[in-house]
Parts: C-alpha cells; structure tokens; sequence
C-alpha cells in the first residue's frame, strides 16, 4: 500500500474488523483503488493495482512478517498475486511444505490463467486446496486439454486433483464454484456436486465479493477443523449474505453456525 489517504484507510478498517495485518508500504506510489460498475445485480471492474504491483520478498524477511507467517497453520493466496511476486509466494508456500501445513490457491480470474500460466504452473504443485468459479475452470481446462471436447467440469476437478503435488502426503481438493449452480468438489479420485438454495432474483443486489465470500466462509469451518462437506455449506451461506448487500459488507451479526 502507499502512505496515503487510502492506505489509511484500508489499515484502520483492516485493525477495526480485528485483523492483523502488516501491510508492505510504498513512500513512492499510492495506494491502489478499484472502480465498480454494478448494473442489474452484475458487476465490472476497472482496477489500479498501483503499490500492488511492488510487493518485495524482503516484506517477508521482517521480524514481524516472519512472526505472523510462521505460526500460522493455513496460508490463502489470491491467483492475482501471480503478477507481483512468485518468489514471495515461494516463500510461503516452501515453508507450507517443510512443515506440512496447508497451502490453498484461488485461480481468481480467467485473465490469470490465459496470461500468467507459468506463474500458475509454478504454485499449482503447492496446492493442497484449489478454488475457481466456473470460467476460471473452463480457461484452466481449455489453456491445459483437461476434461475433454464437452469441458466436463467435474473430470477437469478430477484431473486437477490428481496433478503432481510436492507434499504428496495430503491429497489435494479442488473447488469449483458456479454461482447458483452446484458447487463441484474433487478430492482423492472422488468428486462431488453440493447443490446451491436458490436465492429470488429480486433480493439479489451486488455479486462483487461472491466468490471471496465463499472462500472466507469455507475456510472458517475448515480451520476450526470441520469437514469439508460444511466448509462448502458455509461458502454457500457466506456468497448469499455478500450478495444480498451492497459493497463488500456484511451484516454486524453473524448468526452462522456449523
């Protein structure tokens, strides 16, 4: 982030919702913004990844990166960080590996997987959880020759389940989401379809945040040690709630249980 108005911003309602976050911060160039267009519940965005853009490895050499990094037991990755700093992610990721903790991915956009496949290629191997929405799946399998001439996105779950993997004492899990379709999970030679509560088109306001919604409520339940079967439920039940509300907010209260 750069040391601005923005930057501020984004530190004091990080701190205010209780997270800890230890942000890299730029003298040099502002903070990055993001313009959304939201036209029938649908949504467009037009990002300046600004300070984004030079993320270091030397971020994680501090006392405190190193501090927070190492005693956590689960590391989430957006795929759009792909464009910034590989070698950061390595870092992580290596370290998920030598300790044998959990390394989870997010393909984050089709862009991503068209135009930093090699970057892709170089996570995917780290991966013990995999998340996509349906388009994302669909350029992963197209850019890969996975799932056939139909594109059938349960065999692609499969196929990417059953790559190589370089903690191979854990098997991987692949998650597809599909909006307001079945949520595809593959895992081990087996997949499975978890079906979505349809939700009235009228009470649909705004999907930006849909899918990172999903990925928060999933990982809720799967770090308190709940199985993967309610991780997905809670996905579902966190995507509803986003889409229901204008922005990226939430309700105060969460009445949310597993």
């Amino acid at each position: 982030m750069g040391e601005d108005a923005f930057g501020k911003q984004l530190e004091d309602c990080a701190s205010a919702d209780g997270v800890l976050a230890h942000y890299m911060k730029d003298k040099e160039t502002p903070t990055g913004t993001c313009a959304v267009l939201v036209n029938g519940g649908e949504r467009s965005l037009v990002a300046n990844l600004a300070a984004a853009n030079n993320f270091k490895p030397s971020h994680l050499e501090t006392d405190l990166a190193k501090e927070i990094y190492t005693s956590a037991d689960f590391y989430y990755i957006a795929g759009f960080f792909l464009t910034v700093s590989v070698e950061s992610l390595k870092i992580i990721a290596d370290h998920a590996v030598e300790k044998n903790k959990t390394f989870c991915l997010n393909f984050s956009a089709p862009f991503i997987v068209d135009f930093f496949g090699e970057q892709l290629a170089t996570a995917m191997p780290y991966t013990d959880f995999v998340f996509a929405n349906e388009s994302e799946a669909e350029a992963y399998a197209k850019k890969n020759g996975l799932g056939g001439e139909s594109c059938d996105l349960k065999q692609v779950a499969l196929e990417v389940a059953k790559m190589p993997k370089t903690n191979a004492s854990k098997p991987r899990t692949v998650v597809f989401t599909q909006g307001s379709e079945s949520t595809i999970v593959a895992c081990d030679g087996v997949v499975k379809e978890y079906a979505v509560d349809p939700l009235p088109k009228e009470d649909l306001v705004d999907t930006n945040g849909a899918g990172d919604a999903f990925v928060g409520g999933f990982l809720s339940v799967l770090v308190g040690g709940g199985s993967v079967e309610a991780a997905v439920q809670a996905g579902h039940y966190a995507a509803r709630v986003i889409i229901q509300q204008s922005g990226c907010t939430f309700p105060e209260k969460c009445d949310y249980k597993f």
